[in-house]
């Protein structure tokens, strides 16, 4: 069933399932981020293994995040017109497969393909349906749903460290993936017995409500909606920022803290993503209630959330590099992931309050092709910039600049736009 036929009426079966679906997608999110955060952990004994310097080990992270750009788009179109149940377990065992043979990679092109081009490319097609099935079943709930959503995300980053730190000091790095990638297939297995989306709760009897078919709209102006609407570009460009600054860290935190401090890797890895990602936890499942309760009351109360953390994040940045002891960067990650939780936890409940229900996917797929098109470029530049001589420290204190660029296009997108874009919509499910 299409967003833009009559919706299925809510049902004990949709109320409950709608929990289940939040428990399978975020299992998904987790092996999808750890996936991702993998490679920061073990960068430096791959960099050793393969004779690699730290231009080409961003210019991997580079291409991954190009190659989500370029890809993310198509999942965003396809999202809207195929079954989204097909495209989120698809997505999952491509992506767990490709991961697993990273561990084979012998050298930069291999690696390249199978982490960046492979992996990345498959991991494309999970986010634009997922969050567009999230926001059909949850609507008074939908901050909160896409709140847990996104702690799935960091619980997957910052067990990454300990996890993958610890394979990698018993086993060598490329088991790390092999582990990964094993039991994201075993998950994806799951997935096609219990995922489901709408249509599966359409009873198969009734003539009334007959299967839709799927319009196939022009996919120029499907994905060039957030491009014509002011307030979704404005939040692109927030989540721009967001994305830019974060590609760097999960890349180079653990090295930031091991030629800043002369950590071992282990725990380097462990610090970086843990302290960050913990406290990132606590931020969106606080901001996801937080924006449900205030979005009711304010107009624009997301938004004003979003604003207020990205100055505050901007702060956090250049405190944690500038860090003058372990602890004290430690802590710096820590209030950055507290606001970056905060913000995330709005991301898309922002955007689709500016976005036709049928257009979500396609929203969701343009933004984030927006936002890696960017964002791929800080890991390169920042291995770039550390080869010739520049310190981690100061390329992160630099990157705080996007944050503050973030913070003021989501207040322009707030104070002039929202009102005229804003998109009521009734409860369905």
């Amino acid at each position: 069933m299409t967003e833009d036929t009559p919706p299925v009426q809510p049902t004990v079966d949709h109320r409950k399932y709608k929990w289940e679906l939040l428990g399978l997608l975020c299992l998904a999110f987790f092996f999808h981020q750890g996936d991702r955060a993998i490679f920061g952990v073990v960068a430096t004994e791959i960099q050793a293994d393969l004779h690699l310097g730290k231009t080409e080990i961003g210019l991997v992270g580079a291409i991954l995040f190009w190659t989500i750009a370029v890809m993310t788009p198509i999942a965003g179109y396809l999202g809207d017109m195929l079954r989204k149940k097909a495209m989120v377990t698809g997505a999952l065992l491509f992506w767990s497969s490709t991961t697993a043979l990273t561990g084979l990679s012998s050298g930069f092109v291999s690696l390249a393909m199978l982490r960046s081009v492979a992996t990345g490319g498959s991991e494309s097609f999970y986010a634009p349906p997922a969050y567009a099935l999230l926001a059909r079943f949850h609507h008074r709930t939908r901050a909160l749903a896409m709140s847990v959503h996104q702690a799935a995300l960091y619980i997957g980053v910052m067990t990454s460290g300990l996890i993958g730190g610890f394979v990698a000091k018993q086993w060598g790095w490329r088991s790390v993936f092999y582990v990964y990638g094993g039991a994201g297939v075993l998950i994806g297995l799951v997935f096609v017995f219990r995922l489901k989306d709408e249509r599966d709760f359409v009873e198969r009897g009734d003539e009334s409500q007959p299967a839709a078919r799927p319009k196939w709209e022009n996919p120029l102006w499907s994905l060039s909606l957030i491009f014509r609407t002011p307030t979704a570009l404005l939040l692109a460009t927030g989540f721009t920022a967001v994305v830019f600054v974060n590609n760097a860290y999960v890349v180079f935190a653990p090295a930031f803290l091991e030629e800043k401090f002369g950590l071992s890797e282990m725990y380097a890895g462990t610090y970086a993503m843990f302290f960050h990602h913990v406290a990132a936890l606590v931020g969106v499942l606080i901001g996801g209630p937080l924006s449900d309760a205030l979005a009711r009351k304010v107009v624009g109360g997301r938004l004003r959330i979003q604003t207020i953390t990205m100055f505050l994040g901007a702060m956090a940045i250049v405190f944690m590099s500038r860090g003058a002891s372990v602890w004290a960067a430690c802590a710096g990650m820590a209030v950055f992931g507290l606001f970056r939780g905060l913000y995330e936890s709005n991301t898309h409940a922002s955007l689709f309050e500016v976005v036709e229900p049928k257009y979500r996917s396609s929203a969701v797929g343009a933004m984030v092709m927006m936002a890696f098109l960017l964002g791929a470029v800080a890991p390169w530049l920042m291995g770039f910039l550390c080869d010739r001589g520049f310190s981690m420290s100061s390329v992160f204190a630099g990157y705080s600049l996007a944050y503050v660029i973030g913070g003021l296009s989501v207040g322009l997108g707030l104070l002039v736009f929202f009102k005229r874009d804003r998109i009521i919509e009734e409860p369905t499910l």
